[in-house]
């Protein structure tokens, strides 16, 4: 297994720095080796700083990680991280709206990868990440992979993330933990269908779904 030296050391100018991202990277990554296909071509929505792009991109050399936000300060923290380490599987990050897919540029991927955006956004993003993902998968056996917490009708919540939710909230209403039943219904509505429920660390989850 490769060191992720990428989420340790410091930040080249105009990047951004996560420290979520070191902490969930090792076991983000162990459920992806054991899942993607072998020369996956990956999409990420919502990459943020970059950092995990980099550092998955760097762990799994057999991959092609694309990279893509919203956000202007997102995209110039991935470039930053980009141009330093010069990976030849981590491509240019694209300029992505979650919430309207039908802006998505044309992008050639077997795989999504979402992490930590559901809850910290309007239901409208993942409505289109949902939509977005139905539309450009491989059908079947095209994968999508989430990362975060959730609530769940036969769990009981943890207070850890009651307070977090709560947080979220008082952030912004649209904001909040999101039902994993709403979220498997909506997504059963795209032709994908949840096969395989992981639990992480710190009570947040690892949803993999099939397109079929």
């Amino acid at each position: 297994m490769q060191t992720l030296d990428s989420v340790q050391n410091a930040a080249p100018a105009g990047a951004l720095a996560s420290p979520s991202v070191a902490r969930n990277t090792a076991p983000i990554l162990e459920v992806l080796r054991a899942h993607l296909p072998a020369r996956a071509r990956v999409l990420e929505i919502a990459s943020g700083s970059g950092e995990h792009a980099l550092a998955f991109a760097r762990a799994l050399p057999a991959t092609t990680w694309t990279p893509s936000d919203p956000s202007t300060e997102a995209l110039t923290s991935i470039a930053a991280w980009r141009a330093e380490a010069g990976l030849p599987n981590l491509n240019a990050p694209l300029a992505l709206d979650a919430a309207a897919p039908e802006t998505w540029p044309e992008v050639d991927a077997q795989v999504i990868f979402c992490a930590n955006m559901i809850h910290i956004s309007p239901w409208a993003a993942t409505e289109g990440l949902l939509a977005g993902a139905g539309r450009i998968l491989p059908d079947p056996g095209g994968l999508l992979v989430l990362y975060g917490p959730y609530l769940e009708s036969d769990a009981p919540l943890a207070p850890s993330n009651a307070a977090f939710d709560a947080s979220l909230k008082s952030r912004d209403p649209a904001w909040g933990l999101r039902d994993l039943d709403d979220v498997v219904a909506l997504a059963k509505t795209h032709r994908l269908h949840l096969t395989r429920r992981v639990e992480m660390p710190a009570n947040n989850l690892m949803l993999l779904f099939r397109r079929a």
